[in-house]
């Protein structure tokens, strides 16, 4: 699907070999606050989600795609459709990209940009969120340069090592 593809990325459905990432991921403590993890999954667990990772966004409301480079087919991110109400045509967005290396790279944004047209075009979207922890500056710069805008704060919202963060709502309305 061209709809996919981008200049130095391309974004594909998760595939069982891909267990060992996403479970590198899920796992990556430093990560947690920004997914809302409190524990870490297991093998199994992973491998079962995997193999349901097939059904379609209408039944399971979530779609969730690897972020691979063009040049060496390495699966460097994930990227999220959740919350999918094809009632309102709306959903929440999220994108991970696991290596230090490979962010502020434009891949993330690359990737942003892939999934907003195949939500428009194919899912027929309206509007996309985005939740993100105002101390996320990264996040924050990489969605509002795409135009989501802040429509609005959630107080105290994330508490993580004893400190309650505000977390902010940015809309992208097609």
């Amino acid at each position: 699907m061209s709809t996919l593809q981008g200049k130095h990325i391309y974004l594909r459905a998760l595939e069982p070999e891909d267990l060992e990432f996403v479970y590198r991921l899920e796992n990556d403590t430093a990560l947690w606050e920004v997914s809302q993890t409190q524990t870490p999954y297991s093998l199994f667990l992973i491998k079962n989600y995997l193999e349901n990772a097939h059904k379609d966004i209408y039944e399971a409301k979530q779609l969730r795609l690897a972020i691979c480079k063009h040049e060496t087919f390495e699966a460097i991110g994930l990227i999220d459709l959740f919350d999918f109400d094809p009632k309102n045509q709306r959903a929440g967005i999220g994108i991970v990209i696991q290596n230090q290396d490979n962010r502020n790279s434009g891949y993330g944004k690359e990737a942003l940009e892939l999934l907003l047209t195949y939500a428009k075009d194919y899912l027929h979207v309206h509007q996309l969120f985005a939740n993100i922890a105002v101390s996320n500056s990264p996040s924050i710069a990489l969605f509002t340069s795409l135009g989501f805008q802040l429509v609005g704060l959630k107080k105290d919202w994330i508490y993580n090592q004893g400190i309650y963060t505000d977390e902010a709502m940015y809309q992208f309305i097609f």
